[in-house]
């Protein structure tokens, strides 16, 4: 319990101190025009009240991530709470804040124009293919996911109850998601899910200071948990993504970016969603591994979404069983129709087509349908893997972009190269490691992986003094 008290208090002061310390790098400047005015559009381009985007922002980017992530990543011991506070803070709220604000002072761009910017043509064709496969594989996820779910409660319902109808019912609203001007429907209902959210968390946080149980502590060590054997690096940090950093919220930033009406309330969307998002994450690693009673039993427990019903039901009652249905069912959802929605909004940047018309939103969208519809037919597990990956990846070329970014602007390069480095890292050795990957042993893994970020940190620095020696000629 101490450690998971600390880890609490080290995440919230996160946000105050090296929040407060990455805002200043970039410098809010509320004399600028928002892009919600400048590029008023009256479908993505609409300015909306702080709190509310701030809890659209919230939701986006959680979905079941900080939840499902934590309760898996937890099988990996203590140091499963190591990352979600360092990565939460250092890395993924960095990666949030620096993100959604320079697509603010682009114009709302999305990822991969703001990649194409800073990092070249090669660069954005990279991120535009990484974003939209990561954009349909959330998708499609975020379809089968909830169906699944809301079959094992309809089970009397007859065809109704099905997954596959409820995969229909679920994809006929990620339409209407996708073309509808998103404060008819994403800014009404998404509020109330996050609220529902965070209530949630709250309840389940304080259940885990008067429910009996075992908790796993830092003098436990950190490693050597896993029921599975699996390495903690670079396993971890992967399983536990939107809990810690996730690429995916790199294309959800620029849909709020488009909706703030000043600069000064990015520190608070960005970085604040994304602790939140930590805190989330923290509470459910936690409270599994505490009901469960050990890593073995967790493990024995399988699919997460049936230990948050379980935790919610025994813990909170009647109560906790409504919240774990919206916890478990809306979050998924929501993260899957912004999704789509966020990939129009980079196919239509590609295409250069205006969006103000519904048949140009149906022109580009109706393809993204199709592909979504075919993708839900691979194997689930499969493509949650592949999606993982894609996920991390795409955060790492973020990170890249944005310390470019910096450096352009002669602005402390080293709050996102630092994490860039690490994610580097992470990825290029999970994908040898991996058994979707190549399975070679850890330690060539690990090698190959420091040999390839060490490549690329080589060829960073080599264009950071050619780029500081051009400018002082």
């Amino acid at each position: 319990m101490i450690t998971f008290s600390v880890a609490l208090i080290v995440l919230l002061l996160g946000y105050f101190a090296y929040g407060l310390i990455v805002e200043k790098v970039f410098r809010p400047d509320d004399t600028r025009k928002a892009p919600c005015y400048s590029r008023a559009d009256g479908v993505d381009y609409i300015p909306l009240p702080g709190w509310k985007v701030y809890l659209i922002q919230f939701l986006n980017i959680a979905g079941t991530g900080p939840i499902f992530g934590a309760i898996m990543g937890i099988l990996f011991g203590p140091a499963a709470y190591l990352w979600i506070v360092l990565g939460s803070i250092f890395a993924g709220a960095v990666h949030d804040y620096l993100c959604g604000m320079v697509s603010m002072r682009m114009g709302g761009a999305t990822l991969p124009e703001i990649a194409g910017r800073e990092l070249g043509h090669t660069a954005l064709l990279l991120s535009r293919v990484f974003t939209i496969v990561l954009l349909v594989l959330v998708s499609a996820v975020f379809v089968i996911t909830p169906a699944s779910l809301l079959s094992s409660f309809t089970p009397g319902w007859g065809m109704l109850g099905t997954p596959q109808a409820w995969c229909l019912f679920i994809f006929v609203y990620y339409i209407l998601a996708t073309l509808l001007p998103i404060n008819q429907l994403i800014g009404r209902i998404y509020p109330i899910f996050g609220g529902a959210l965070l209530i949630m968390a709250v309840g389940v946080g304080f259940c885990l200071y008067t429910q009996p149980g075992w908790m796993p502590e830092l003098t436990d060590g950190l490693t050597g948990f896993h029921p599975q054997g699996l390495p903690v690096f670079p396993m971890l940090c992967v399983t536990i993504a939107c809990g810690a950093i996730s690429g995916f919220h790199a294309t959800q930033s620029p849909l709020m970016a488009r909706c703030m009406e000043r600069e000064s309330l990015g520190r608070p969307i960005f970085y604040g969603a994304m602790i939140t998002e930590g805190v989330v994450a923290l509470v459910w690693a936690a409270a599994a591994i505490k009901y469960a009673g050990s890593y073995e039993a967790l493990f024995k427990l399988g699919n997460p979404a049936m230990v948050v019903n379980a935790v919610c039901t025994h813990w909170l009652g009647t109560l906790g069983a409504v919240l774990a249905i919206l916890g478990v069912v809306a979050a998924p959802i929501s993260s899957g129709d912004t999704a789509l929605r966020s990939a129009r909004l980079t196919a239509a940047e590609i295409m250069g087509f205006d969006q103000q018309k519904l048949w140009r939103r149906l022109a580009v969208s109706i393809p993204l349908f199709v592909l979504c519809a075919i993708v839900m037919n691979m194997d689930f597990n499969v493509l949650w893997r592949y999606f993982a990956w894609c996920n991390q990846s795409l955060a790492c070329l973020t990170l890249w972009s944005v310390t470019v970014w910096l450096v352009r602007q002669g602005r402390c390069y080293w709050i996102a190269f630092l994490p860039a480095v690490f994610m580097t890292l992470v990825v290029s050795s999970y994908i040898l490691v991996a058994p979707e990957g190549f399975s070679l042993p850890q330690t060539p893994s690990l090698l190959a992986g420091l040999v390839v970020t060490l490549g690329l940190t080589a060829c960073f620095v080599r264009w950071k003094h050619g780029f500081e020696a051009h400018r002082l000629r």
